[in-house]
Order: C-alpha cells, then sequence, then structure tokens
C-alpha cells in the first residue's frame, strides 16, 4: 500500500533509504514510466523504498493561476497511477508562496536527504527546481556527493512523433488526436472521478448523465467524445459524453458528462472512469433546447456506431 505525503516537514518516511524520482508526472505518459521504472529496478535490486516526487498544485499552475495550462490527470488518479506503478511513497508536495520561495540547496537537504533518505536521485531531461528554477541535474550531483546519494537522469524516451512529453499530449488532445494521445499513453486518455449532483437538466431531456467536476482543473480536451465508461458493472458501458461549459445552458464551470446507453441506475458518489474513443465534435451553441436534443440524438447514434466498431476491432484482435 502506497502512502501519500504533503508537506515538506517531519521524520525521515524511509528511514532504510529510498530511491526517488522527481517530475510534474502529468498524464503518466511511456516517458514517465521509464522514469518510474527505472526507479523500481534501481530500488528492488538495492533493497530500498520506492518514491514519487510531484507537486499538487503544479508550479506552472502556481504561477499562472489567473489563466492555468491544462491538465492532463487530476491529483488522486495521479496518486492512484503512480501507486499501480509500484511506487512505496508518494509525495505530493503543496506548492505555495513558501515553497515557490524555497532554495533548491534547502528542498534537497530537507526533502530529499531529511524526509525521504535518498540513496539515488532520478529526474527526467530537463529538470529544474528550487526558487528561480536554480536547482538542477549538476546541483544535484554535487549536493548528492556531499550527502550521500548519487543524481541522474533518464534519456529522453521517443515514440512515432518524437520525444514523449506532457506538452505534446496536451497538444494531440486538443486536436482530437485521440489515436496519436493513446500511443504515447500507452493506453486510451480517461478522466476519473466522484459522479456528483448536476442541474438534472439532462434527465429532463431525456439524456441523464453522469457528472465529474474537474476540481478546478482546467481540461486539455473539450467537445463530444464517443466513451466507454468503467466502474458501474464488471464490463464497461458505452456512452456519449460532453467535455465544456455547456453554452446552450449558460455554463460556466468545465464539466464531463456521460451518458451512458440504456442504463438507469443511481450512480451518484460513485467513482467511474472515463475513457475516450473518438471525437464526434467540437461544443456548440444552441438556439434552444429543442435544437440541442435533436443534436444530441445525432451525437449518440454516431458514438453507437463508433463504439460497436470498437468492439468489433477489439474482438478481431483478441
Amino acid at each position: 500500500m502506497s502512502r501519500l505525503f504533503r508537506d515538506v516537514e517531519g521524520d525521515s518516511l524511509c528511514p532504510q533509504g529510498s530511491v526517488v524520482c522527481i517530475g510534474a508526472f502529468d498524464g503518466l505518459h511511456l516517458g514517465h514510466r521509464a522514469l518510474v521504472g527505472r526507479v523500481r529496478e534501481r530500488a528492488r535490486n538495492a533493497g530500498l523504498a520506492t518514491v514519487a516526487l510531484s507537486f499538487e498544485p503544479l508550479p506552472r499552475e502556481f504561477f499562472a493561476r489567473d489563466q492555468p495550462p491544462p491538465r492532463l490527470l487530476l491529483p488522486r488518479a495521479k496518486f492512484e497511477g503512480l501507486r499501480a506503478l509500484g511506487m512505496d511513497v508518494v509525495g505530493l508536495l503543496r506548492f505555495d508562496a513558501r515553497m515557490a520561495a524555497m532554495a533548491a540547496e534547502d528542498f534537497v537537504r530537507q526533502v530529499l536527504v531529511q524526509r525521504l533518505s535518498a540513496r539515488e536521485v532520478w529526474v527526467g531531461p530537463d529538470f529544474r527546481f528550487g526558487h528561480g528554477r536554480r536547482g538542477d541535474l549538476i546541483l544535484l550531483q554535487a549536493m548528492g556527493a556531499e550527502l550521500g546519494f548519487t543524481a541522474r537522469a533518464i534519456e529522453p524516451v521517443d515514440g512515432q512523433g518524437g520525444r514523449y512529453s506532457s506538452t505534446a499530449l496536451r497538444r494531440q488532445l486538443a486536436e482530437g488526436d485521440l489515436e496519436g494521445a493513446s500511443l504515447a499513453l500507452g493506453r486510451r486518455y480517461a478522466i476519473a472521478g466522484k459522479v456528483v449532483r448536476g442541474r438534472q437538466l439532462g434527465r429532463q431531456l431525456g439524456y441523464p448523465t453522469a457528472n465529474l467536476r474537474l476540481a478546478g482543473k482546467r481540461p486539455a480536451l473539450s467537445g463530444i467524445y464517443a466513451t466507454w465508461v468503467h466502474g458501474i458493472g464488471p464490463e464497461p458501458r458505452a456512452s456519449v459524453s460532453s467535455l465544456g461549459t455547456r453554452p446552450t445552458v449558460m455554463g460556466v464551470e468545465p464539466l464531463l458528462e456521460a451518458h451512458v446507453f440504456d442504463f438507469d441506475g443511481d450512480l451518484y458518489g460513485r467513482r467511474i472512469e472515463v475513457e475516450f474513443v473518438a471525437k464526434l465534435r467540437d461544443e456548440e451553441k444552441f438556439d434552444d433546447l429543442p435544437a440541442l436534443v435533436r443534436q444530441m440524438d445525432l451525437d449518440s447514434a454516431q458514438a453507437r456506431r463508433v463504439l460497436r466498431h470498437d468492439l468489433e476491432e477489439r474482438g478481431a484482435l483478441a
């Protein structure tokens, strides 16, 4: 069972020593997985704890609060993903004004040495940290020689479209390139969360939805999609989903709404995952609700066709 921690201060979480990787880990694409895998391998060989260290909010979100960049992975999903990849300890350090002002040298001493008893530290290409982004691999290596740990950078991991990166993944999702995103992730893109109550408008229109809020994060994609919903039963359920602000009904907050076909149960409070298969169209503002419903009928029919074909393809590959 992985342990989650948020604070810089405290006793050592790994008194026998650890192997640590540091990064944003937004998306947990194949580049991230290579970094985490290296740490897991090194720790297993040395009999040490595995640690993935990140921040919440991400530094770029903190410094751009008025216009935050899109997020690929919500905090809970990031923790669960790192836990599933075999991390004994996951740090999602609170990135606030105090953390932003922390000198790189203090971060090394307080977090890597005191909190994590690091024996090895692994980072990605071009890694920077600390106040003014002064910390880098060279500083880590110099301090490690003094404080008893080694520091190394993993080589970039390349795919068909070049180096795997969260920036490239955000661009693919924004452009509706779900196939390219799947190649970078090693799986289809998905968003998980707890179903919350909405305005019940979908039920009134004949399209009840399971609604997921995005914890104040800006999503990396928007529009109408053919989707599979996981977490309702043993098999994924076919669905059509909308991700956006719902301009026809004067919505403001981004919301993921999944209409599960041929289902009439109560999902409130249940944690589900929405897997994105294909983009059907961009979000639109309609003149009235009847026009919206007519388009929803078309979207549902198209989503059913896409998902039927997806099932046939998966059956052919099985």
